[in-house]
């Protein structure tokens, strides 16, 4: 399910902005779905007074390698240990912001891996630039199968923000 909306653009800090420009634009060349989340997506819902450190991109492990290229960015070894692995995992920090990139993204559920992932895409849009967020819920229910304290705190902003 994908829908189109305006974005709180005007809002956002510089370097968010131009990030949040500078993936859009290496997006263009993407073939499967992708998306800004976490904090980030945050800002684009309109929440306000967030800090938001880095910028989290989420798409499939062709498309990771194609935008870390074009941002300049380089794959890193993702160890699969903790909380989160990724199928691919790389980062851009030579971007006015801090840019990071995973492909089929997994959390840790006790012993398993579990896909972590969206089903909705909503469009928004920083002056012609598209990029694309989940949908309110569907950030929600990553949130909450992440279950850090920090996730759990950004559920209750978010079903405040539905509310």
């Amino acid at each position: 399910m994908e829908t189109q909306t305006p974005s709180p653009a005007d809002d956002l800090p510089s370097n968010l902005r131009a990030g949040l420009i500078a993936i859009g634009e290496a997006a263009r060349e993407l073939r499967d779905p992708w998306w800004i989340f976490g904090g980030a997506s945050m800002a684009l819902y309109g929440l306000p007074e967030l800090h938001v450190p880095d910028i989290d991109v989420m798409c499939s492990p062709r498309d990771a390698r194609t935008l870390l290229n074009a941002l300049g960015g380089e794959v890193v070894v993702d160890p699969g240990e903790g909380l989160f692995r990724s199928a691919v995992f790389g980062r851009a920090p030579d971007q006015l912001i801090m840019i990071e990139v995973m492909a089929d993204l997994e959390v840790r559920d006790g012993a398993e891996w579990r896909p972590a992932g969206f089903t909705s895409r909503r469009q928004v849009f920083i002056d012609d630039t598209p990029l694309f967020i989940p949908e309110v819920r569907d950030h929600i229910a990553l949130y909450r199968l992440f279950g850090r304290p920090k996730d759990l705190v950004r559920v209750e902003q978010l079903e405040r923000l539905i509310a």
